[in-house]
């Protein structure tokens, strides 16, 4: 018969084995709330070894979350479990991702620990944010559009009665109807810039650094040095089939919009790269262009995120909140993708575009040849 030494040594190896073999991420937290335990999967997801990440306090994996020490304290001292579905960890700048985390209370090495699980849902978070916001910028869309044509015909009209009406008046009288007519021209060119731009894309080849030059251009020369403009580009890029034109005002209205929402000298970085096996409105894209225009200002509110791109919402007091709203019709001109995620000291707008799959294939694989 077997000692109940040996029993509990197999035991603690058939546990350790099962959970190296999951899926899903744990992390096992001791008293003091340090690290000394992940899986191969949790290993993955924090881009750490089990060594690196062995006694790393906890809060600083879960920096500004839910997922704080005073919480963690209280498992241990009433052992109810509790899940957060929308946990952001942020590691580094370039290593972000979305969770939902379970923790509980488990007995470890004879002690009591946290145990963590994460589960990671960015991409069909991103997937069903995506289809909602897109669903509800064309709801947005077609009702501005319904609502400036119902504007926009009396506007005309009380225009040209206007008009007629100054003509049999005197010319202090004229002062009123003069009033009217600028005040109507006023509102067509509102009407006009909220029905967006209605002409479809001009489509050629085009460098796509050759139209952030321009964009970089336009606004150094009507900013002066408001702001630090760094480039980091991939010369790799290969041409993209696109309306300069309206690119360029995409992109342009991205900065300028960076450009107001900060009240200091900041850093406003235009960053090109080649993005792989993304979804634009539903659909799988094998290789596409991605521009991020990214600055280190105050951030966007929060409030208004999930409906930064309607038409009329801003975030400042004197905007107009189409400068957005203009840029994502024009980006959607091109089947592309225009998101953003912000934070304090961290706003970066991505804008993707597919790319014609057979000759971007085969430069890159080249280059991967020669790697």
């Amino acid at each position: 018969m077997r000692s109940r030494s040996y029993i509990q040594e197999q035991k603690l190896s058939y546990q350790q084995s099962l959970a190296n073999q999951l899926v899903t991420a744990v992390i096992i937290l001791n008293p003091e709330l340090a690290i000394v335990y992940a899986n191969p999967a949790a290993e993955a997801l924090l881009n750490k070894s089990l060594y690196r990440l062995y006694d790393t306090a906890a809060e600083t994996i879960f920096a500004n979350t839910s997922i704080n020490s005073p919480r963690l304290k209280q498992l241990f001292a009433t052992g109810q479990e509790f899940t957060d579905s929308d946990i952001v960890v942020e590691l580094n700048e370039s290593h972000r991702f979305t969770a939902e985390v379970t923790a509980s209370s488990v007995e470890f090495v004879r002690s009591p620990h946290v145990l963590l699980e994460f589960k990671q849902i960015d991409q069909q978070k991103q997937i069903s944010l995506e289809v909602f916001q897109h669903q509800q910028w064309l709801a947005a869309r077609d009702l501005i559009k319904g609502l400036a044509h119902e504007i926009k015909n009396p506007l005309g009209g009380l225009r040209g009665a206007a008009q007629l009406l100054s003509k049999e008046l005197n010319e202090d009288q004229q002062e009123y109807t003069n009033m009217i007519i600028e005040q109507a021209d006023r509102l067509t060119n509102l009407v006009d810039r909220l029905l967006g731009p209605n002409q479809l894309p001009q489509i050629e080849a085009h460098n796509i650094h050759g139209i952030l030059e321009k964009v970089c251009q336009l606004v150094s020369y009507s900013n002066g040095q408001k702001f630090h403009l760094l480039r980091d580009y991939d010369p790799s890029l290969p041409s993209i089939e696109c309306d300069q034109e309206k690119l360029q005002q995409a992109v342009l209205n991205i900065v300028n919009n960076a450009i107001q929402a900060i009240d200091e000298v900041h850093d406003i970085t235009l960053k090109t790269r080649i993005a792989s096996n993304k979804t634009i409105h539903g659909k799988r894209v094998k290789l596409a262009v991605q521009i991020s225009i990214i600055d280190n200002g105050p951030g966007i509110p929060s409030k208004i995120q999930n409906t930064l791109f309607y038409p009329m919402v801003s975030g400042r007091s004197n905007g107009t909140g189409l400068g957005l709203s203009i840029a994502q019709t024009l980006i959607n001109q091109h089947q592309g993708k225009l998101s953003c995620h912000s934070r304090p000291g961290h706003t970066e707008f991505t804008i993707l575009l597919p790319l014609k799959q057979q000759p971007l294939k085969q430069e890159h694989l080249s280059q991967e040849n020669e790697l």
